[in-house]
């Protein structure tokens, strides 16, 4: 498989990123392809459908022995109950591969890096390797019936989320939105429940800390990373 392009988003690690696309639809990413593949004749059209499917790969899961396994502990089960591979989407699996449907704002067709598309939502760690783009089609894509088994029983209620304004004016005004809306997710583990424990979170250059208790997300710190 080629990689075509690399996603850039605000994620530095794969901690708080949304568990699926489209939960916070207030994160942006741009899509910037790889120098062979930066031809505006490639993109001719796309810029007429809302939503774009993105094939990607888990680059941070990627075996290189090529084993698997037939079952994973999805982690919004707990961590603890075993599910088969291909009845959840787990990174770990015989081949490491995502998919996404995102909201495309916009292609903006010539840059120093060639031509951008511009997307919403996407639940991807900076840097992602794209191996494919396709368009969504909602008349065959979209399946307002189907059944979504045991994920159903795992779909996280949004926390209220308390953050001191004073704090939030540290963030750029256009990331507050996007960070508030991942907040809401609850990144921790299922597993964990301490009310005491301060959980660190890297989110557009910025590491936050936050508190969860009865339902109540508090933000307790915001400060620019060090460089690296």
């Amino acid at each position: 498989m080629r990689v075509i392009a690399r996603i850039r988003s605000d994620f530095s690690t794969k901690f708080g990123i949304p568990r699926q696309s489209g939960l916070v639809q207030d994160l942006k990413a741009a899509v910037v392809f790889e120098p062979e593949y930066r031809s505006p004749d490639a993109l001719r059209g796309l810029e007429e459908y809302t939503h774009i499917w993105l094939i990607w790969q888990f680059s941070q899961a990627v075996r290189e022995d090529g084993s698997w396994t037939a079952t994973v502990r999805p982690p919004r089960l707990g961590g603890n109950v075993r599910m088969g591979v291909f009845a959840t989407r787990s990174p770990f699996r015989p081949n490491a591969i995502g998919l996404s449907s995102v909201r495309l704002d916009g292609v903006e067709p010539e840059t120093p890096e060639g031509p951008v598309l511009h997307v919403s939502g996407a639940d991807l760690l900076d840097g992602t390797p794209i191996l494919d783009i396709k368009p969504y089609l909602p008349f065959t894509d979209a399946h307002p019936e189907a059944a979504d088994g045991f994920a159903s029983r795992s779909v996280v209620r949004p926390l209220e989320v308390h953050a001191d304004p004073r704090l939030l004016e540290q963030l750029p005004p256009e990331r507050r939105a996007a960070l508030l809306g991942v907040l809401r997710q609850d990144p921790r583990p299922a597993y964990q429940n301490d009310p005491e424990r301060v959980y660190g979170l890297e989110f557009a250059g910025f590491d936050v800390k936050f508190t969860v208790d009865s339902g109540i997300l508090t933000v307790c710190g915001l400060a620019p990373l060090a460089v690296r």
